[in-house]
């Protein structure tokens, strides 16, 4: 289950600048709004030092990281959900993700025009916040009008589908009445899978990415704390970037990056950053499996039974499963190579209920 993330944002907040960033791919950057048309897509490897070390250990011919689809999607603006700008288009892409990256412009530049007369990200929050939640609501007023119909059918299955969607229905509607963020609902494990269902906009997770200007990059500003604030209330997290800096970065080649941040002082690059705090958010880990073929990074929920994890690999995987045999990242390190773990007993055979743990290296037994 690779990450898919989606870049949000008001026009010229720094959206295609940080996605160039991110995935070396050079999207169209103008000081107009909507330059951005159809959706700027990449896929980049997810950073992680472990690959390398595994590789090492196993000499291993190939290595392959986890991947992270990037989508830069073009700026939403007031009324985006009534058509207004490019508006639904946008919103359809925004469903298509599964987690948002909403970069707030948090600089100043007299020279970089602005949707509003002021700069006020808190203001933009809510600005795309309000497309997002009459969308929904007005895909809730659909399902409400669908549950009345099927109220009318005398069968036992769509009865049962109803007495838990007609309440949940409700519910979702008084939190977007009152902007709360879905996430932090409350719910069953049977409105939980209806919920997933209904592939709502605020229900996506949300990163809030406050773009500064290289001289707030490492102190912020009084913009990212009123950013900090609001993320603070839903449950959601903020992260501090300055997009032009990770524009130098990305120009640059390999081997001359480290020292760019060195001299920059910024610890890590927005890919890291943003990556780790998607996974973060998400309660993605990965886990790995390895061999002189080749390491291989795998990404997976936290709470994942072995069976599931191995159907990631395949469908014959889980369908055949038959145990795992498990050892830690950190065990590898220790012992230096899979034959000193095994000598020392340290790998683990695992059933159909074992929970994969982050960093997990794991060899799946199955029969098909």
């Amino acid at each position: 289950m690779p990450l898919n993330c989606g870049i949000v944002g008001l026009p010229n907040v720094g959206k295609s600048s940080l996605f160039s960033a991110l995935t070396s791919i050079q999207a169209n950057i103008q000081n107009y709004p909507f330059c951005t048309i159809e959706p700027n897509v990449g896929l980049v490897e997810v950073p992680d030092y472990r690959i390398q070390k595994l590789s090492e250990i196993y000499i291993s011919k190939n290595s392959i990281p986890a991947t992270c689809e990037f989508v830069d999607i073009a700026g939403l603006v007031k009324n985006a959900s009534q058509g207004e700008g490019l508006g639904n288009r946008f919103l359809a892409n925004i469903r298509e993700t599964s987690i948002v990256a909403h970069v707030l412009r948090c600089f100043v530049d007299d020279t970089v025009s602005h949707v509003s007369s002021t700069l006020d990200p808190e203001d933009d929050i809510l600005t795309i916040q309000t497309e997002l939640t009459i969308a929904d609501l007005e895909s809730i007023a659909r399902q409400k009008e669908r549950i009345l119909k099927e109220k009318k059918v005398k069968n036992p299955d769509l009865q049962k589908k109803v007495a838990i969607m007609e309440p949940l229905l409700e519910k979702i509607e008084e939190a977007l009445n009152k902007n709360q963020a879905l996430h932090t609902l409350e719910l069953s494990t049977d409105e939980e899978v209806y919920y997933t269902q209904l592939q709502l906009l605020r229900a996506k997770p949300t990163l809030y990415v406050c773009n500064v200007s290289e001289q707030d990059v490492h102190e912020g500003n009084a913009y990212v704390e009123k950013v900090r604030a609001v993320a603070e209330s839903e449950q959601s997290t903020t992260i501090q970037v300055c997009a032009k800096y990770e524009s130098e970065l990305a120009s640059l080649p390999p081997h001359e990056r480290k020292e760019f941040l060195e001299n920059t002082g910024i610890e890590h690059s927005s890919l890291s950053l943003l990556v780790e705090s998607a996974y973060a958010l998400m309660g993605l880990r990965t886990f790995f499996t390895a061999g002189e073929k080749e390491v291989h990074a795998w990404t997976f929920k936290e709470g994942t039974k072995a069976p599931e994890a191995a159907g990631i690999i395949h469908s014959d995987f889980q369908r055949g499963f038959i145990r795992a045999e498990v050892f830690s990242y950190e065990d590898i390190i220790a012992h230096g190579s899979e034959h000193n773990i095994r000598s020392a007993g340290k790998v683990r055979t695992e059933g159909k209920n074992y929970l994969v743990q982050d960093g997990d290296i794991v060899h799946f037994r199955f029969n098909v």
